[in-house]
């Protein structure tokens, strides 16, 4: 049963996200949104699988949404796998039919389509799995002392 007195996060994106994150849970992934995996980039989420995979979701909340984003493709050297997150309104054959496809609401999703594999370098994953565990860290310590934690980004 759904519960009623829940809060939902306020932007359609964020709905997504968070479903994509319960989703992806189901599966052993963890997630973090809002990552940036290098200076002005910022996935919608970046998670982690049980085997170290590293996968990015990008949440589109309608075509404008879709149509606006141009930095999507330099996410890829960032991931093992790219996802495009989307509700069951978004016109699904507006995305790039060689990414990955995963169908969303705010409670919940599904793979409607795995994404291309393109293993990231050693180098390169060490990397993004460090940014990670940090992002994650930083986030949960302002979680716990928002008074001892002056930028998540540092």
């Amino acid at each position: 049963m759904e519960n009623t007195s829940e809060v939902l996060p306020p932007m359609p994106g964020q709905r997504l996200a968070r479903g994509v994150a319960r989703g992806l849970r189901d599966m052993g992934f963890v997630s973090v949104e809002e990552l940036v995996p290098a200076p002005g980039l910022r996935v919608d989420l970046m998670a982690l699988g049980p085997k170290g995979q590293v996968w990015v979701i990008e949440c589109k909340s309608c075509r404008a949404d879709f149509q606006s984003d141009r930095k999507w493709q330099n996410y890829l050297p960032w991931c093992d796998r790219f996802f495009w997150a989307v509700d069951a309104a978004f016109p699904q054959t507006l995305l790039p039919p060689d990414s990955g496809l995963i169908l969303a609401d705010a409670y919940g999703a599904e793979i409607m389509r795995m994404g291309p594999e393109t293993p990231l370098a050693p180098a390169r994953r060490k990397a993004v799995l460090q940014g990670f565990a940090r992002h994650a860290a930083l986030r949960l310590q302002a979680l716990r002392d928002p008074a001892g934690v002056i930028s998540a980004w540092a």
